[in-house]
């Protein structure tokens, strides 16, 4: 992937709280890479540094909308439930979740592989009790 430590380190002043500059950042690399693989990392991690869920969401799809590697799907089809969770869609929410469990197969069975599974399922809880709050497990949290 392009530009690895450049969305590295953005992502990284995003975590420490700094979501201006990691805003500012990854949208700079945004407007200028053209490879589908780090464009889609990039709308990901820029999602995560959005104030607003309805601007999460539509760094959410533009995400979807180039990925070429199937791996990314349980991913980035739980941050879309969420986000229209969150938006109060439950459908689209739901529509979602199970895009994501189709695609749960495709995980490794490491650390990452079960953080995606249980978020899977801490998102559906929230959808099914009705809550649109931010989780804590959320990564723009």
């Amino acid at each position: 992937m392009m530009h690895l430590e450049e969305i590295t380190a953005a992502v990284s002043l995003g975590q420490a709280g700094d979501r201006e500059t990691a805003r500012r950042q990854l949208s700079g690399l945004w407007d200028s890479v053209d490879d589908p693989q780090t464009r889609c990392a990039i709308a990901h991690y820029l999602a995560d540094v959005q104030d607003e869920t309805s601007d999460e969401l539509a760094w959410d799809l533009r995400a979807l909308e180039v990925v070429e590697d199937t791996a990314w799907l349980p991913s980035l089809h739980l941050n879309l439930a969420d986000d229209y969770r969150r938006l109060a869609q439950p459908l689209e929410a739901e529509g979602h979740l199970q895009l994501a469990r189709k695609h749960l197969h495709l995980l490794p069975t490491d650390g990452y592989g079960e953080l995606i599974r249980s978020a899977v399922d801490h998102v559906a809880e929230a959808l099914a009790a009705g809550n649109t709050d931010r989780l804590p497990s959320n990564p723009s949290s």
